[in-house]
């Protein structure tokens, strides 16, 4: 499973339509073949923050994902809006079953 995680840094004047185009991004990508999960949440700690995580089958995938064009035209858009440039790691993870 390949897993990301990322964020993008909203302001005031900016947060609205930021919030609007990465819940729409996280509803899209879902449908997308090979994505386990993709989500959008609000950093507790920075509520300018939003946080994502997305998981996807395989590399195979989330380099499909990166190549729909509605994923590259949600990028342009954000880094034109937020005050900050975002940031993505990709990790290989293999699930494993909690320490008891």
């Amino acid at each position: 499973m390949i897993l990301v995680t990322g964020h993008v840094m909203t302001s005031p004047e900016t947060a609205a339509e930021i919030t609007r185009l990465c819940i729409e991004h996280s509803v899209r990508s879902r449908a997308e073949p090979g994505c386990l999960g993709h989500n959008v949440h609000v950093d507790c700690e920075n509520p300018s923050r939003l946080m994502f995580v997305e998981k996807w089958a395989d590399m195979a995938a989330l380099k499909a994902h990166f190549a729909v064009p509605a994923s590259g035209a949600f990028v342009r858009a954000i880094r034109t809006l937020s005050p900050e440039p975002t940031a993505m790691q990709i990790f290989e993870a293999a699930e494993i079953q909690p320490v008891r």
